[in-house]
């Protein structure tokens, strides 16, 4: 039989050696010699040229080792059982698809059979589905890596971009040091103590707000916040600027020192900055100061923008050229500009003294931390965000305040205490005997106040309306007799006049 070498599924003939001497022609021919069929006709009714990957079954007795198990015919016996299935019917000349049916007792198992494998014409499907699923697993998770690394990526830029805004306050740093034996040691170690200074400098931006003087500072505004080693409440101390106070004596910016003194209190800010104004709180309270923070005009601005404003009520319209402040009577929402003259107003509300618009003053502050509590400021990042960018900006403090870290670990301390804990009061005082223009503690309430604040102690804030009418009722209430004998009660909580976070200024 001769065989066309390009038709060969194997490798090229040798020329030297005829075709019908391949060996796999002469196994075919002596196979076909043994089965005694014609060379036309396929074994088991099939057309397949190839031989069963089984091999030949025994037949008469026949030794198994005459046929080579690789290329011998089908097993005698599975034609029936294959034209019962119909797959062993034969194609024009085609190949059958896998030989005898699986469930065949006497012919072997196809590629699908009964121990559950599958068949060769599914598994190109199979595979497929598989490559499909394999390659949107890599994209999923390269998307996902993706969105995790941009996020980070813009995590760690807000975070370089807050914490660079931050101005660390070094020289006040070296000054307390150079007097640490003479200032207070803390009390309580777990509260905090710390000096907001505002700055009403004119320089910069500032400039429209008056006169430059040079670009020296006075602090507009002092106050000194109070937070229990609890957390669970928030005591804001205004202290007047024209309150009569000993001053010490101050390293100055030109490298010399001022004399101590007895003036009122913003010039100590004036004369040595921070540390003059810590060193001269510390000295009439008491109190050891932990961090300060000083925050100009724009920085308060700012705050106050990024939390879309805040609501007031006015009683009678304002028209303060001096304060760039023109605003009708009513229940209205105040911008960053408008909050800072309603602050800083002064000659145009009220008796035009200092000590209503530091009442002023501490209800807006409550109304600013109302809003940020309420309205979930505190306790969301996005929101978050914003404020403290305003913040930062115009934000210079000590080096244990100087990092967005230790910024954010203040907030989070605070975010849980209760807005009628959040509490705002004036040192009490009286006008100076000596200048009605200036301010005196008023003793020994004074003395009580800072003694509550320097151990942690509660202390209460009521409207002064309330008060006065308190003091009146205990006043009528006196019937001269004396205590009951051994009687003991607590030690009542000082009360003071102020306000909280909690109180409606539209209600007042």
């Amino acid at each position: 039989m001769d065989a066309d070498v390009t038709d060969s599924a194997g490798p090229p003939s040798d020329p030297d050696r005829p075709a019908e001497d391949k060996p796999q022609d002469r196994s075919r021919d002596r196979s076909r010699e043994e089965s005694g069929r014609p060379e036309d006709e396929p074994p088991g009714g099939t057309t397949s040229e190839g031989p069963s990957p089984e091999g030949p079954a025994p037949e008469d007795g026949a030794p198994q080792d005459d046929a080579p198990q690789e290329e011998g015919p089908a097993a005698p016996g599975t034609d029936e059982a294959a034209a019962e299935t119909g797959e062993g019917d034969s194609t024009e000349g085609g190949p059958a698809e896998s030989g005898p049916k699986a469930g065949s007792e006497t012919g072997p198992k196809a590629a699908a059979g009964a121990d559950g494998v599958q068949t060769w014409a599914d598994r190109p499907k199979d595979g497929i589905v598989a490559a499909r699923k394999s390659h949107w697993l890599r994209w999923t998770a390269l998307a996902a890596s993706f969105l995790v690394l941009v996020a980070a990526g813009v995590g760690w830029w807000m975070y370089k971009k807050l914490d660079g805004n931050i101005t660390t306050d070094t020289s006040a740093a070296a000054e307390l040091k150079a007097y640490e034996k003479e200032r207070p040691a803390p009390v309580v170690m777990d509260a905090q103590n710390i000096l907001l200074i505002g700055s009403d400098s004119r320089a910069g931006d500032n400039r429209k707000y008056g006169r430059d003087d040079g670009g020296s500072q006075r602090s507009d505004t002092t106050i000194l916040l109070h937070l229990a080693a609890d957390r669970k409440s928030a005591t804001a101390v205004s202290i007047p600027r024209d309150l009569m106070v000993e001053i010490p004596s101050c390293s100055t910016g030109d490298d010399k020192k001022s004399r101590e003194q007895f003036t009122q209190f913003n010039t100590a800010f004036e004369l040595g900055g921070t540390a003059c104004t810590i060193r001269t709180v510390e000295r009439m309270t008491g109190i050891r100061i932990d961090h300060h923070m000083v925050v100009d005009f724009n920085g308060f601005k700012g705050m106050v923008d990024a939390v879309d404003g805040v609501e007031i009520c006015l009683k009678e319209p304002i028209d303060d050229k001096d304060a760039h402040l023109e605003l009708p009577a009513g229940r209205q929402t105040l911008n960053g500009e408008e909050a800072l003259g309603y602050v800083r107003a002064r000659k145009s509300l009220g008796n035009g003294s200092d000590t209503e618009r530091m009442e002023r003053q501490q209800q807006f502050l409550g109304a600013l931390v109302n809003k940020m509590q309420s309205n979930g400021v505190l306790l969301n990042p996005t929101r978050l965000y914003p404020v403290l960018d305003a913040a930062t900006k115009s934000l210079t403090t000590d080096p244990g305040l100087d990092s967005l870290r230790d910024l954010y670990d203040l907030v989070r301390g605070m975010r849980d205490v209760p807005t009628e804990q959040v509490q705002f009061l004036t040192v009490p005082r009286q006008p100076y005997r000596n200048n009605p223009n200036r301010d005196e503690l008023v003793e020994p309430d004074a003395g009580d106040l800072f003694k509550q604040l320097r151990e942690d102690k509660p202390v209460a804030v009521v409207p002064a309306d309330e008060l006065e009418e308190a003091e009146r009722d205990k006043e009528s209430g006196q019937d001269g007799k004396p205590d009951d004998a051994g009687s003991e009660s607590p030690t009542p909580t000082p009360t003071y006049s102020g306000s909280s976070a909690a109180d409606d200024l539209c209600k007042q």
